[in-house]
């Protein structure tokens, strides 16, 4: 049965009841009532006439008038209360009684008559008196009967609902409670039976309907998807470097705590939002959308120095990576593009200790250059024999005496100069100049070495090549320390081949030596500082060519290994 139902019965029923109640209890208090109206309207009035006209026989002779117009008054209205059976018969002999007693007052025997009829009636209405008061009494007492069955009927009935009616609507909502805390704690396998008809039976089938696709569902890779999304999401924000995630279309999927704190935004101000329209009013995400868009252009992005960024009281240092993000469909072999995701790594411990370092190697390059320099003019007052005479044997020491201070002194240079590289402070002097003889002083300056080697130079230029606007020393410094190293990896009685031509609106400075080459694996690390092949004998800092990537793109110049 539905619950509407149960609750329209169980109302009404009790509506019924109390109706049932009403109408008996009225009805009983009716038939007392009307009981005790006969005799108040009719026994007590006629005993009060009867009383009124004896009062009336008791009058003094001098009243007889009175008496008589008394007497035939309540007489009167007797004869209109007839009630009982044999009443009207007294009533019609006291009124002959008491018209003889109009015509002789004195007459005692019709006053004894007259006596004896008023007594006959007042004991009639006496004994209908005793009567109906039975008739009322034992009205009165079916009244209490069955009013008092009829209340106990609807005690009975009321007192079932009201046991049975809550409970039969709260028991499911309880159990149907219980069953939805045991599945929000993770129990998909509750179920709950109702073999009811009611509401709550298609209730219990609807829930555990519910129930069994959420256990599905639980049970599905899509549900440890998700988990599996909660868990990156949760190594994202626990990441000490910022992220920042976009798809395809450069709205923000995510972006870690990190990432919050250095842009100053709130997640509802930056989660879902264009990427584009942010950049538009914030420094900071234009400067990683740049990237970004560049990579989408297709153009590869250039290579950027550690990022300045202000963020909680303090600047901080941090290396930017763009990482596209592309997979392959099912069933499909082209890779499709679907977002890219912005890592800054905090660099700023390594940024001070590599200042700190470069401070450092400046200020111990410039201390050791005085005392060095010093030692090669001692040298030479030595070599030339001007505060005494040098044997052969002493003459051999002092020469490796000089090119071990050469090689300080080359080092100490090259120290310098990657110093003044990572502070930023390159001096740079840009005009327009000759390049055959840029080509040519390094030449000369690598001249001695090549011939040790029986290596042949060999230069190939164009006639009446253009002016080049480059610093002069710096480039002649590059070009000598590419001419060294062809020469050190070149066999003996090899040509190390140096070119330069016009490339679009640019000059080519190119030297390439036919020696044993560098493995493929490391030709992208050749420019690298301290980086030296592994297996290399020659020695060297690996600083020369890290520094003359620097001189060549200061100058905005390009390079190519």
């Amino acid at each position: 049965m539905k619950i509407k139902a149960k609750l329209t019965l169980g109302v009404g029923l009790l509506f019924a009841l109390i109706i049932l109640l009403a109408f008996v209890s009225i009805q009983q208090v009716h038939s007392l009532a009307e009981d005790t109206k006969n005799i108040l309207t009719a026994n007590y009035n006629s005993l009060d006439y009867s009383r009124n006209m004896l009062n009336a026989l008791e009058q003094k002779e001098d009243t007889v008038a009175q008496s008589i117009a008394l007497f035939e008054a309540n007489l009167s209205v007797q004869e209109r209360n007839i009630t009982e059976v044999g009443e009207g018969e007294l009533t019609q002999n006291l009124r002959l009684h008491f018209n003889h007693f109009k015509a002789n007052p004195m007459d005692s025997v019709v006053v004894k008559k007259m006596r004896d009829g008023i007594s006959s009636i007042m004991k009639l209405n006496l004994e209908a008196i005793q009567r109906k008061s039975a008739v009322a009494e034992h009205t009165a007492d079916d009244a209490v009967f069955w009013i008092g069955i009829i209340s106990a009927f609807c005690f009975i009935i009321a007192f079932t609902l009201l046991f049975n009616l809550p409970a039969n609507i709260a028991d499911p909502i309880k159990e149907l409670t219980e069953s939805i805390k045991q599945i929000a704690s993770g129990d998909y396998t509750q179920r709950v039976q109702f073999k009811s008809g009611s509401e709550f039976g298609e209730l219990a089938d609807s829930f555990n309907v519910m129930a069994k696709k959420l256990e599905e569902f639980n049970k599905s890779s899509l549900a440890k998807l998700i988990t599996e999304k909660r868990r990156i999401d949760t190594l994202i924000n626990n990441m000490h470097d910022p992220v920042i995630g976009l798809d395809e279309d450069k709205n923000v999927l995510f972006a870690n705590e990190e990432s919050l704190k250095i842009t100053g935004l709130k997640p509802g101000e930056i989660i879902g939002k264009s990427a584009l329209e942010l950049s538009l009013n914030n420094d900071l995400i234009r400067s990683l959308m740049q990237d970004v868009v560049a990579d989408t252009d297709g153009s590869k992005p250039k290579s950027q120095p550690s990022m300045k960024i202000y963020a909680d009281g303090k600047e901080s240092y941090f290396e930017k990576d763009v990482l596209e993000i592309s997979i392959t469909p099912t069933g499909e072999k082209k890779p499709r593009h679907i977002g890219h995701v912005i890592l800054l790594r905090n660099v700023t411990a390594y940024k001070e200790l590599d200042f700190a370092k470069s401070n450092f190697i400046g200020t111990i390059s410039h201390e050791f250059k005085t005392p060095i320099s010093s030692i090669k003019m001692s040298l030479q007052l030595l070599e030339n024999g001007q505060i005494g005479v040098v044997n052969e044997e002493q003459q051999n020491l002092l020469h490796s005496i000089r090119e071990d201070a050469d090689r300080l002194l080359k080092i100490t240079g090259e120290l310098l100069n990657i110093s003044q590289v990572e502070t930023g402070n390159i001096q740079l002097t840009v005009m327009p100049s000759d390049a055959k003889a840029i080509f040519t002083r390094a030449m000369e300056a690598n001249r001695v070495t090549a011939d040790q080697k029986k290596i042949r130079l060999e230069l190939n230029c164009a006639e009446h090549m253009p002016l080049v606007l480059a610093d002069s020393d710096k480039t002649t410094w590059v070009l000598t320390n590419l001419i060294s190293n062809a020469i050190r990896y070149s066999y003996d009685n090899s040509i190390v081949f140096l070119l330069i031509r016009p490339f679009d609106d640019l000059i080519e400075f190119a030297v390439k030596d036919t020696g044993q080459g560098i493995p493929p694996q490391y030709v992208q690390k050749v420019f690298d500082r301290y980086f030296r092949v592994p297996g290399s004998i020659s020695e060297g800092t690996g600083l020369g060519l890290a520094i003359s990537k620097e001189f060549i793109e200061a100058q905005g110049w390009k390079h190519q290994r």
